[in-house]
């Protein structure tokens, strides 16, 4: 049976794929824009929660480590939605 990392390992490529075969298929560069920070999101907390064993540390580091991700990647996607409407 495999344990939570090997199931991260797992899910991290599968998202690494869907990164890379994505893009071309996204009508709309926006939304193509906003899935890949999605993607990269989850990967980081992903990352976070078991790689750096953030999953046993107290629910207050767990928040700002994810709140740090979800903000990098919000602003991100800002900037590309203010590019590509210029």
């Amino acid at each position: 049976m495999p344990d939570r990392l090997d199931i991260t390992w797992i899910a991290l490529i599968g998202l690494a794929l869907a990164t890379i075969l994505l893009p071309p298929l996204m009508p709309i560069p926006l939304l193509g824009n906003a899935l890949l920070l999605i993607f990269a999101a989850i990967k980081g907390r992903r990352i976070a929660l078991d790689f750096m064993d953030l999953r046993a540390a107290p629910a207050l580091w767990r928040g700002l480590v994810s709140a740090w991700i979800l903000i990098v990647a919000v602003f991100a996607w800002l900037a590309s939605a203010v590019v590509a409407l210029i």
